[in-house]
């Protein structure tokens, strides 16, 4: 359903971290300008964990509002209370959402059943497209590829975004490729990913090189390796170095450097330190964006 480039957009946020919807609105257009496939509202690099409810909810409302159905729009409602990941899918369709992106459970550690019960029931109950989302070194939750399988059967589930290894969306692409798009979560593996078969990228690196990214994943899809890994070589450090801390901290710095969000960011994150910035800074000239 949804292909290519598709960022994990930050939330922009002024110093004493209030929401900065004027921001909000260059980024939309940034995006839209650049060829960016689909917006991730309030994903985790969204910085989900410290929105409240109705500053979530408000922001996939504005990001929705700002699109203009130029570009599809995916909300991040996942939770590890079952109830309220439900309740922000939920509203998330009904402020028009084109579908919700949920990652796994986080701190609880549910068993493989309850996983499944967890997304089962969200599915059952919104009639939105929803895509799992598995990122185990954040999460300390690991959706296994046996329970992705079987809720590759819940006919609204539609994709998953796995953000392990390269290994772990080969082996869910053979077992479920066929019934739910896979999309690489890392960034330093999503052209390789996209060449063996999966149909994209939710990405970090697009918050601060979309058109790269765009082109990159234009090409990875199409089965040209040359031009894959051509562009995705440019990008390779700045992959690494968006994850010198805990993102979103480096991703947010740097759009900031390109003059389009002011440096706010939510405790207890803080801003990108000192002694980083140079590295930071040098991967964005080396991938031609500053």
């Amino acid at each position: 359903m949804f292909r290519g480039s598709m960022v994990a957009l930050v939330t922009p946020m002024r110093a004493d971290g209030s929401l900065d919807f004027e921001a909000l609105a260059r980024l939309v257009e940034f995006h839209v300008e650049n060829g960016t496939d689909a917006i991730i509202a309030v994903g985790t690099t969204g910085e989900s964990a410290t929105l409240d409810f109705e500053e979530h909810i408000t922001v996939v409302r504005k990001i929705v509002e700002l699109a203009r159905g130029r570009t599809p729009v995916i909300a991040g409602t996942g939770a590890n209370s079952t109830t309220e990941a439900l309740h922000l899918t939920q509203r998330a369709m009904e402020v028009g959402a084109d579908a919700c992106l949920l990652v796994t459970p986080y701190y609880n550690k549910p068993t493989q059943e309850g996983l499944y019960r967890h997304y089962k029931l969200i599915a059952d109950s919104v009639a939105i497209p929803q895509i799992l989302y598995n990122v185990p070194g954040r999460t300390a939750c690991d959706l296994k590829p046996e329970t992705v399988e079987r809720l590759a059967d819940v006919p609204n589930i539609i994709g998953i975004k796995e953000a392990s290894t390269l290994e772990r969306i080969h082996e869910l692409l053979r077992r479920c490729g066929d019934r739910l798009d896979v999309y690489s979560g890392d960034d330093g593996i999503a052209a390789e990913a996209m060449l063996g078969g999966a149909k994209g990228v939710i990405s970090v690196t697009a918050n601060v090189a979309p058109r790269a990214m765009h082109d990159m994943s234009v090409a990875a899809l199409a089965g040209d390796h040359a031009q894959a890994e051509a562009i995705d070589s440019r990008l390779a450090e700045l992959h690494k170095v968006l994850f010198l801390e805990s993102n979103p901290i480096p991703v947010k710095w740097a759009v900031g450097q390109l003059g389009l969000i002011p440096p706010g960011i939510r405790l207890p994150l803080v801003p990108l330190s000192e002694s980083f910035q140079p590295a930071v800074r040098a991967a964005m000239q080396q991938a031609g964006v500053i």
